[in-house]
């Protein structure tokens, strides 16, 4: 799978040998740089440039061209060469663009040998640049891995390659523009067309989806990317506000001038006139730069389809204006370092006023960069803080927290959601900023609520007290079966109990005491035995109905509606069938409308040893309580996940619970 990658971002090469592909819309032009361990180049012989395209393991392009490819054998590259700097640079003299700002983002894969991408980057977030290391491929121990840069220069390719350590770089970048001008090289081939479409077509959609700040991203569920990543594809994101993105020839960051895009990245700007129903459409204008946020302003058919897209986009944005800071952050502390290091490895300059006005002119770069990638961050902030106080009232309630007013004037639904909450997330950047958590429905993974001492820092939430944590763990599974009980429509939805030991009544009390379930509780070994044969007959008969596709002919006590089933204190009460018959129905059970919501502590279930990790890792895992254990593999996040609990001392689930099943139940009610 191809990784997408944002600033900062680094992904391993599975081979030595690479090929890099540059698309920019406009004449650029395309090298590369060697570096030392230490970042430095050794002279003007470690860069392939348009004069002299050529070196052991490297070869750029002879011109300046809207796409270029560059071969790369890393392989081959001295034993001296530690970091490979993939370089683009306006041309001078040629009465082009002087910066990339009016540009359309210039966009880069890594390729194999055959041609299939390894990564891809697309350099959003440039402004008066002229130059910008795009990607850097670097070593560690005995493998090769690409970072996305980003680092632009408004001093040009002179100041790019003095920042490199290169003595004579005006020279050199002279040079460099004097072969271009004079067109010393024959003309390169764009690359050939993939997936239906040319490189450049490709570049021309990254840019459209990604606004002018940020990286690119994901699109889906939040955040297991299942749908349309958090999930589904890696595929173009709505940025965020990048942080610093170049340097002046001092060494400084500007922040980056744009704005954040709210258009959802993986639909099209708006449903095709022919095709469209008849439903009211979204603006698609930007919300950035100080606008007023307005809820539903994403691409969809429905305001539900809008919402959900919005919210998605909310999430992407988040993820990468903290991941842009992040970038910065380090960026300026590494550059800091360096600059004193540089000091300190000359004795004639490691004591004395030259060494003290150095240092102290390194810490005031550092407090400046600083500064601006947090002037970028706060405003980013403040503008999704704005969009989700607009939102958040706005969502129906299959998106919308129990605390919404929107519970309060709940009717029973007539179609299924597209997604359901399953929480909040938020990062510690601004934590009182929580966004949507959604996944798809119907549920194609089942819930893991984990109630064991590892799901959460126990001892700073609950004390000690695990029996506190377990609780919390059933209530929050009562409140994920409520939210879906109460969106399907009457007749499309069971849920299903196994409390072997009763050791989760008090919690289940809103299920049971509404009539929202069919059947009490399961309870003992014999009740968890006949639920589980009653599921596992469901299961194996809508498969062969299905197969054979005779679904009209199901025996009458079949329950077409989908199910879920609810499994406290898991493996009590389980023997070797029973655990056997549970590892079925998460598997094969999604795909014909049963679903799986365990509450469980793995340390309960090791006896069984590896036996049970394929179920563990089938399952998406949940806390009771907040904890920042969900890892994002887009830009490398820890989420803090925050559980579906209604408010304390509530009544809206028992509220809730009660009207959809006189609902469900009532005449014409579907049961």
């Amino acid at each position: 799978m191809t990784a997408e990658l944002v600033r900062g971002q680094n992904h391993p090469l599975p081979d030595f040998r690479v090929e890099i592909r540059v698309s920019a819309g406009k004449p650029v032009i395309a090298g590369a740089t060697l570096n030392d361990d230490s970042g430095r180049m050794r002279d003007a012989g470690w860069i392939a440039h348009p004069a002299a395209p050529r070196l052991p393991g490297l070869e750029a392009s002879r011109q300046a061209a809207a796409d270029h490819r560059l071969a790369v054998d890393l392989g081959a590259l001295p034993e001296d060469v530690h970091r490979v700097n993939v370089l683009l640079a306006l041309p001078t003299g040629v009465g082009g663009p002087t910066s990339f700002g009016p540009l359309a983002a210039p966009y880069l894969a890594v390729t194999g040998l055959d041609g299939a991408e390894i990564a891809t980057y697309t350099v959003t977030g440039l402004d008066a640049e002229s130059a910008v290391v795009a990607l850097e491929l670097y070593r560690r121990q005995d493998a090769w891995k690409v970072r996305a840069v980003g680092q632009g220069y408004a001093g040009g390719l002179a100041a790019m390659l003095d920042d490199q350590g290169l003595p004579k770089a005006h020279e050199l970048a002279a040079t460099i523009n004097e072969a271009v001008a004079a067109g010393l090289a024959r003309s390169v081939a764009p690359p050939p067309p993939q997936d239906g479409e040319g490189t450049r077509e490709r570049s021309t959609a990254h840019a459209a989806h990604r606004g002018r700040t940020g990286a690119e991203g994901a699109g889906g569920d939040c955040p297991e990317r299942t749908g349309t990543p958090a999930a589904g594809t890696p595929a173009g994101g709505t940025p965020s506000g990048a942080a610093p993105s170049g340097t002046t020839p001092s060494g400084d960051a500007p922040p980056s001038a744009g704005g954040i895009d709210y258009r959802h990245p993986s639909r099209p700007a708006s449903p095709p006139p022919s095709a469209a129903p008849s439903a009211p459409q979204a603006s698609q204008a930007p919300q950035g730069g100080g606008q007023e946020p307005v809820a539903g302003d994403a691409p969809g058919w429905s305001m539900e389809e809008r919402l959900y897209n919005q919210v998605w986009g909310m999430f992407e944005d988040l993820a990468r204006t903290v991941a842009a800071y992040r970038s910065a952050i380090d960026f300026a502390e590494s550059r800091m370092e360096r600059e004193i290091d540089r000091v300190l490895d000359d004795p004639r300059t490691r004591v004395g006023p030259a060494a003290d006005e150095a240092r102290t002119e390194a810490r005031a770069k550092h407090a400046r960069l600083v500064e601006q990638a947090q002037a970028v961050l706060d405003r980013d902030l403040a503008q999704l803080v704005a969009e989700a106080e607009v939102v958040e009232p706005a969502l129906p309630p299959a998106l919308a927290r129990w605390d919404n007013p929107v519970w309060h004037g709940y009717t029973l639904p007539d179609d299924t959601p597209m997604a359901l909450r399953l929480g909040d997330l938020s990062l510690p950047e601004h934590a009182e900023l929580r966004i949507p958590m959604l996944v798809r429905l119907p549920l194609e993974r089942g819930l893991w609520i984990d109630c064991g001492r590892e799901a959460a820092s126990v001892e700073s939430v609950v004390g000690a007290d695990t029996g506190e944590l377990r609780r919390l763990a059933a209530e929050t599974a009562t409140a994920v079966a409520a939210r879906l009980y109460a969106v399907y429509p009457p007749g499309e939805f069971t849920v299903r109990v196994i409390d072997p030991a009763g050791s989760a009544a008090a919690s289940l009390a809103p299920l049971v005491e509404s009539g929202a379930l069919p059947e009490p509780p399961a309870a003992g070994a014999a009740g968890v035995s006949q639920m589980l044969e009653l599921l596992t007959r469901r299961v194996d008969l809508v498969q062969m109905a299905v197969r054979s596709g005779a679904t009209d002919a199901l025996p009458v006590d079949i329950d077409p509606a989908d199910q879920l089933l609810v499994v406290h204190d898991f493996p009590h009460g389980f023997d070797d069938r029973a655990v056997t018959q549970l590892r079925y129905l998460a598997d094969e059970g999604p795909a014909v409308g049963v679903h799986l919501l365990m509450v469980a502590d793995r340390e309960d279930a090791r006896a069984y040893g590896p036996v049970l990790d394929p179920l563990w890792r089938g399952l998406l895992r949940l806390t009771p309580v907040a904890s920042d254990h969900l890892a994002d593999p887009w830009v490398g996040h820890a989420w803090t996940y925050e559980p579906p609990l209604a408010p304390s001392g509530s009544e809206i689930v028992p509220r809730v619970l009660r009207q959809a099943a006189a609902g469900r139940w009532s005449p014409g009610g579907g049961h």
